[in-house]
């Protein structure tokens, strides 16, 4: 079987990601655990991000994996946001400002102001969860099918998901219910976001 350089190169790089995957899946599982052993999520549903792997893990209410997703994340590297961050227009957020603040959520279904259905994780920090869009010159979709994470922080804070995940899961799981998010940090301790995840060993 013959196969294009370019075909070649992304099989290569598949390969190659495939122990990093595994162990990245590994952590997101250990977390899970944790959190249902501590009954953290209340018998929801429950999604754990790890921003470095640009990965969404799903989760149902007894701990049981659902599926998992690449995503898009903030472009800057960090696990707070500006507090003001909310209350400011896209074009005053500086590069260094777009991060996606660690955290536990509560999911809450809602609209954006251009009336597309999206998940709210932390309403006042307009910190959401919603489908990916096509912003220009920005790639949003190509990013997402690399075998790369490296091109996976783009957004300004917001999780951007594939549309086929967010309606088969998020839509059903965090917006017409409620579901709890873990967005993992990743400049610091989990036990210091998370303190009942002290005994994990982390990345």
């Amino acid at each position: 079987m013959h196969l294009s350089p370019s075909t070649a190169l992304a099989l290569l790089l598949a390969l190659a990601g495939a122990p990093a995957a595994a162990a990245d899946d590994a952590l997101a599982r250990r977390f899970a655990a944790d959190v249902v052993q501590v009954a953290d999520a209340g018998g929801r549903a429950f999604a754990v991000l790890d921003k470095p792997a640009a990965t969404l893990w799903v989760f149902d209410g007894q701990g049981r994996p659902v599926a998992s997703s690449p995503v898009l994340v903030g472009q800057a590297r960090g696990d707070a946001a500006p507090a003001d961050i909310g209350t400011r227009p896209l074009a005053k957020v500086r590069p260094h400002e777009k991060v996606t603040s660690a955290g536990r959520y509560v999911t809450e279904g809602g609209r954006n102001l251009r009336g597309e259905d999206i998940v709210w994780l932390d309403y006042d920090a307009a910190l959401s969860m919603h489908r990916v869009r096509d912003v220009p010159g920005e790639a949003r979709h190509e990013r997402l099918r690399t075998p790369s994470v490296a091109d996976n922080r783009i957004s300004f804070g917001c999780i951007n998901v594939p549309a086929g995940f967010y309606d088969r899961h998020i839509d059903p799981l965090f917006s017409r219910a409620t579901g709890v998010v873990y967005v993992l940090p990743e400049t610091r301790p989990w036990a210091s976001v998370f303190p009942f995840a002290a005994r994990n060993a982390e990345r």
